[in-house]
């Protein structure tokens, strides 16, 4: 999971919480100059690693959360960028929520698969079919969800494509959803 500088809170810790609970390892990196990293909220967490620490290869999937980070960065970014591209032809799962969907459509992988994003983020997939209705799907290992209040949703779906439904519905019967 990338940690970025104004990250959403509840998108980027919920998620990793709730995942964590449903026995996923979760590691947490930056591209940031800190490993303390201050949320939209002002809330201040240690990410687990900078980028160059890890082996890629070790991963089976990566979540990027949303906040107004992405639109701090999104123009310019090319790191998060060409993380989400290595993710991509490796065929792993890309993960994205409430604006970070942005980044996947700059990059044209959600060009003719459905998605959910942010209302308004829409504008950098235009060959892609929006569906602002769903709080969370899966097009071709991309799963995208569209805002904060969307994380069980976008957990769900996660768990389901990585482990299996069964155990998605037992997060959520543990939690009493």
């Amino acid at each position: 999971m990338i940690y970025s500088n104004n990250m959403e809170d509840v998108e980027a810790l919920a998620t990793r919480a709730l995942l964590v609970r449903a026995e996923f390892e979760i590691d947490t990196v930056t591209f940031e100059k800190s490993k303390t990293i201050t949320t939209a909220f002002n809330q201040k967490v240690v990410c687990d690693y900078f980028i160059d620490e890890i082996h890629l290869d070790h991963y089976d999937f990566l979540i990027i959360p949303g906040g107004k980070y992405v639109s701090l960065v999104i123009d310019q970014d090319y790191e998060i960028k060409k993380l989400i591209q290595y993710f991509y032809e490796q065929n792993k799962y890309l993960c994205a929520i409430c604006a970070a969907p942005r980044f996947l459509g700059q990059l044209g992988l959600l060009d003719d698969i459905r998605f959910t994003a942010y209302k308004g983020c829409e504008i950098d997939m235009p060959k892609g079919q929006y569906l602002p209705y769903k709080k969370a799907l899966t097009d071709h290992k991309i799963i995208t969800a569209r805002s904060a209040g969307s994380v069980y949703e976008f957990v769900y779906e996660i768990i389901c494509e990585l482990k299996n439904k069964k155990q998605a519905d037992l997060l959520l019967e543990n939690i009493l959803f």
